[in-house]
């Protein structure tokens, strides 16, 4: 069924329906009329009814014409919707575990990390203020929010029970510096071919900002990635999943300098990000020390392929970012293609 039009006198008028309703997040929105989805519908070549997902748990349809429409409110162009497209995807992959993520009190945010020529295309915002916003990252983080919200009900207080939240569940989305970097972007990491461009979503909780402009050593500087990680561990979950750790332009020139990889990075914050059950006492939580063997030992990844590694931030600054999981590996980061399907024939391509 397509959606309902409602006529209004102006934009204003708009956004007090909207407001009324409980159909923003709290911010103006852009008038979704029928010619602004139609062209966002035909930029990203969907048609009105094309399936992006189904919700997992209470099989809640997701179709192109509603994402456009709450992607025209959160202020996309007609080119930015291929991106939450893709995004809204994988957010429908079981691996994700969009129901419990969405209502958890751990209150996460799906993180997207944008990768391949679309973002030159777009002119998607990779170094400077990158999780702060600049470009179109902040609109398109913001249609996931209103997708959430609109499309399947994560209203604050009814699903959505975050305890705290964080910014993030405004909008979160950032793309990698590939060409300021010589590292392998993300995407290729995972899978996807030279020259495709993908979305990486992954539930998360806030970013935990670090830096070391004291070395130029490259283990004392994943020795600061690894230490905010088993402070992650011992503050908020014990649980090992995927990690995106965000590295600037300094410090991965630092690391390349050393001949330092993605993959040596990720071996070594592996290696080190491990806490043991009594590092639990030194944060107030005696009661799980006394639960087991205090020597017993917590690793933060399952593996080094577990930490995700961005390129991404300014070109100076010693800073970077960890961001955890929001439940550990039981949700998974999600790779998806944008206007392109991975898993299957160019026949079936979009």
């Amino acid at each position: 069924m397509g959606a309902r039009i409602l006529e209004v006198a102006d934009a204003s008028e708009a956004d007090d329906v909207f407001r009324r309703n409980g159909w923003t997040d709290g911010l103006p929105v852009v008038p979704p009329t029928p010619e602004r989805v139609a062209a966002a519908l035909d930029a990203a070549l969907l048609e009105p009814d094309r399936l992006l997902g189904v919700e997992p748990v209470r099989r809640l349809v997701i179709t192109a014409e509603k994402v456009a429409i709450n992607a025209v409110m959160a202020g996309c162009r007609p080119g930015d919707l291929a991106v939450v497209a893709a995004a809204v995807e994988a957010m429908c992959d079981p691996a994700y575990l969009l129901h419990g993520s969405a209502a958890s009190t751990g209150g996460s945010a799906p993180l997207v990390v944008v990768n391949g020529p679309v973002r030159a295309a777009l002119g998607l915002n990779s170094t400077d203020n990158a999780l702060g916003g600049g470009g179109p990252n902040v609109a398109i983080g913001r249609a996931l929010r209103l997708v959430l919200l609109n499309l399947l009900g994560c209203v604050p207080g009814v699903l959505d029970h975050s305890t705290l939240g964080h910014p993030g569940k405004v909008s979160f989305c950032l793309a990698e510096d590939e060409e300021g970097s010589p590292w392998l972007p993300l995407a290729q990491e995972r899978g996807v071919p030279d020259g495709v461009s993908a979305v990486t979503l992954l539930a998360c909780a806030p970013p935990r900002q670090v830096m070391n402009e004291w070395t130029t050593d490259p283990e004392e500087i994943c020795e600061t990635f690894a230490a905010e990680i088993r402070a992650n561990q011992c503050g908020y979950s014990i649980w090992p999943g995927n990690y995106v750790l965000v590295v600037p332009k300094q410090l991965r020139d630092l690391l390349a300098a050393a001949g330092w990889q993605k993959a040596d990075v990720r071996r070594y914050v592996w290696e080190r990000a491990r806490v043991q059950r009594r590092d639990w006492e030194a944060w107030g939580k005696r009661a799980l020390v006394d639960r087991g063997d205090p020597e017993q030992e917590f690793p933060a990844l399952e593996s080094p392929d577990d930490l995700l590694v961005v390129a991404a931030g300014g070109s100076a600054g010693g800073f970077a970012a960890v961001i955890p999981p929001w439940l550990g590996n039981r949700a998974r980061a999600v790779t998806t293609g944008i206007g392109v399907c991975l898993a299957c024939g160019p026949e079936e391509d979009r």
